[in-house]
């Protein structure tokens, strides 16, 4: 018999012997990666709800590379029962359903926590209120071999002042010193996604950096939707079946299928050849094997609509770059609903030119990646942004990106981003995730080749202007000498025509950026 002993391990188990695939690999990424994990768990906390996010955080050094992090949102509060899952179970959350949020797995936080347990033996300190008349304290850890929280602490307290909201507060090892670049950098461009967010953030020399809003306008947050047939597999389908009361087949797609009604299942059951009467509990296993391959090849299901998305739009998105850059001008654009695998996504991209964008290197390119309103600021040269910024042909639209300042902007929103890891750094070149970025980059791009062009048509009338302002007194003068009067002709007429004229053009042709 065989000697080897087999053995199961738990989430959590598996997560603590394999937390680099996680974004926690070493104490400076895994600094970075606390800090994000922990701020974007506050924001979605708040724009869930419709809450104009008040995010605060505070890095405090302790001394031997151990660090205090303190995260305050004015988000919605977590229910008092839910507290120890939602911080002391890996991979529990409210995450699992189809509508755009940050995260996927419910992970980022536990990972937060498990971290500073393994590395400081750190207990997380959470509180938290609904804005109610209590508000709660746990002190938490988690039971990594079972994967189960572990209560060291909990208090109960009053709440005269009905506050709401989360406040967390870890311990763990890392180094901000070689952290800092990315932490900052993350805060920047979540202000530039986020222009309706308040965030602060006081690092561990002192130092305060604050991110005011300038608008209280907020998209709307998103809506749960039904699978789409294009994006379920066998097992989804099973347990939809199981949970099901329809009674009928045809019930059972109209009732639990996005966007599919019931001429529309009529149509897909005929074309299967499937009785629309038949008890969906009743179905052989091959019969379900060959509905689910059916209904990734039929056409006619209309297309996830973007009720479930939540995207910045154009608006929010420029209000965000003209802060952050005060560009000589920008050009940003919407792209329409599109899907890939039955999943919901939308691209938002924008183009700067001038202002405070900063001259890049020959081989460098400024770009600005965020997905579901997350900045993306690993992996820039693996991601498909670079793949399509590379292969358009930028001097047809008059763009010489390596004489010239720009900076490419693009926001992916969608019920499940196709990032290729788990640690949420860079997009996968689906195709159709490739097409939608390529065409939307080449919409802000004639923008941007209307307006050079006006600004070198403005540009030759300034130097023809000069001219005349140089040689019209020189032609008046030798006019008088040759013609023998006693005063030169007048030309200031003309020349304040001309100069009008050029001027009406010039604002016709400026476009303001703010």
């Amino acid at each position: 018999m065989s000697g080897e002993k087999f053995r199961a391990i738990s989430v959590a188990d598996f997560f603590y012997k394999n937390r680099e695939i996680a974004g926690f690999d070493n104490p400076v990424r895994a600094t970075y990666t606390i800090v994000r994990e922990l701020v974007e768990n506050a924001l979605d906390a708040c724009e869930q709800y419709s809450i104009l996010p008040d995010v605060r955080v505070k890095l405090i050094s302790e001394g031997e590379s151990i660090y205090r992090l303190k995260v305050e949102d004015n988000g919605i509060g977590i229910p008092y029962e839910q507290v120890p899952y939602a911080f002391g179970q890996v991979l529990f959350g409210s995450k699992y359903t189809l509508r755009q949020s940050r995260g996927i797995f419910g992970l980022g936080g536990k990972m937060a926590v498990l971290y500073g347990q393994i590395t400081a033996h750190s207990e997380v300190k959470v509180t938290s209120s609904q804005g109610g008349y209590e508000k709660y304290t746990f002190e938490l850890s988690i039971n990594i071999q079972e994967n189960k929280p572990i209560i060291r602490r909990k208090e109960i307290k009053p709440n005269p002042s009905r506050w709401r909201g989360t406040i967390v507060e870890i311990k763990f090892e890392g180094d901000y010193a070689r952290a800092k670049p990315k932490i900052v950098e993350y805060f920047k461009q979540t202000s530039i996604i986020l222009p309706y967010a308040n965030l602060l953030f006081i690092d561990p020399d002192g130092i305060l950096y604050r991110f005011d809003r300038i608008t209280n306008i907020m998209p709307k947050p998103p809506q749960e939707v039904k699978p789409h047939p294009h994006g379920v597999d066998i097992e989804m389908v099973k347990r939809m079946i199981n949970a099901s009361r329809s009674s009928t087949l045809l019930d059972f797609l109209v009732n639990n299928f996005h966007r599919v009604g019931y001429a529309t299942a009529l149509n897909f059951l005929k074309s299967i050849k499937m009785d629309p009467k038949i008890d969906p509990r009743s179905l052989k296993p091959e019969e379900i094997v060959k509905i689910v391959n059916k209904m990734k090849e039929y056409n006619d299901f209309r297309p996830p609509d973007a009720q479930c998305l939540s995207c910045i739009g154009p608006d929010l998105l420029k209000m965000g770059i003209v802060r952050e850059f005060q560009p000589e001008f920008v050009a940003v654009t919407q792209r329409p609903p599109s899907a890939y695998s039955g999943h919901p996504f939308i691209v938002e991209a924008a183009i700067a030119y001038g202002g405070r964008i900063p001259l890049t290197p020959p081989d460098e390119i400024l770009v600005y990646r965020f997905a579901n309103k997350i900045p993306l600021l690993y992996d820039l040269h693996s991601d498909v942004t670079m793949k399509v910024i590379k292969k358009i042909n930028w001097r047809r639209y008059k763009m010489d990106l390596t004489t010239m300042p720009f900076a490419f902007f693009v926001h992916i929103c969608s019920t499940k981003i196709p990032y290729k890891t788990v640690g949420k750094e860079f997009i996968a070149d689906k195709p159709e995730v490739e097409h939608e970025i390529e065409w939307a980059f080449k919409t802000c791009a004639r923008q941007i080749r209307q307006y050079l062009s006006k600004k070198e048509k403005i540009n030759v009338m300034q130097k023809r202007l000069s001219i005349f302002e140089k040689y019209f007194p020189i032609l008046s003068q030798y006019a008088m000498e040759l013609s023998g009067e006693s005063k030169p002709p007048s030309y200031e007429k003309l020349l304040r025509r001309l100069q009008i004229h050029a001027k009406e053009n010039g604002e016709r042709s400026i476009i303001k950026t703010n």
